[in-house]
């Protein structure tokens, strides 16, 4: 779920509030309504990894989102598949060891 931030109109206390995307985004207590703060997205100056590495993967993905981890990964699949020829060698070997412990059940999304 997002966090959201909230400011308390006199106070200006911050608060963060967990919330589903889906839902109403304000936040009220004992009658007093919070302003929402919008900030601005995260974005990464240095977005380039090598792909091979994975000491560099950890060096550039320390202290990221989980949605800019999963954006990275993909991103570093596919680089790896580029090289192996539409393979990923790192992929490959997750397939391998999730079939190997459920007794040759196939991955979801290995096809």
């Amino acid at each position: 779920m997002p966090e959201y931030i909230y400011e308390h109109p006199d106070s200006k206390e911050k608060i963060v509030v967990w919330q589903n995307i889906h839902e109403d985004h304000s936040y009220e207590v004992e009658g007093v309504v919070y302003d929402r703060v919008y900030t601005v997205p995260n974005a990464s100056i240095d977005s380039k990894i090598n792909a091979e590495s994975e000491s560099e993967f950890v060096k550039k993905t320390k202290a990221k989102t989980y949605g800019e981890l999963w954006d990275a990964s993909a991103e570093m699949s596919a680089k790896r598949s580029e090289v192996h020829g539409g393979k990923d060698p790192v992929k490959q070997e997750h397939f391998k060891e999730y079939s190997k412990k459920r007794k040759g059940k196939k991955h979801h999304t290995d096809g």
